[in-house]
């Protein structure tokens, strides 16, 4: 059996997207931004919990659509797939 213990999640500067994101911890990877230096306002889950990779693949569709409506990716996110 497969672990889903991973979940999608946005990190936003009021209410603009700047970093698309898995993780299966989501207050360990909000620090983690916060010791890099990213500056946003609030992490938001944005999915339930799932396999890594069905949480990779719903990650690299919403960086796809972000860019679609915004012509880049969210400022944070390097990769097209995340």
């Amino acid at each position: 059996m497969t672990d889903r213990d991973t979940v999608t999640y946005e990190l936003k500067k009021g209410n603009k997207v700047v970093y698309v994101g898995t993780t299966n911890d989501p207050e360990r990877r909000e620090v983690e931004h916060k010791q890099q230096g990213k500056q946003f306002t609030k992490l938001n889950v944005t999915s339930r919990k799932m396999t890594d990779n069905g949480a990779k693949k719903k990650e690299a569709e919403r960086l796809k659509t972000y860019r679609r409506n915004q012509g880049k990716n969210p400022l944070y996110n390097k990769d097209l797939d995340g």
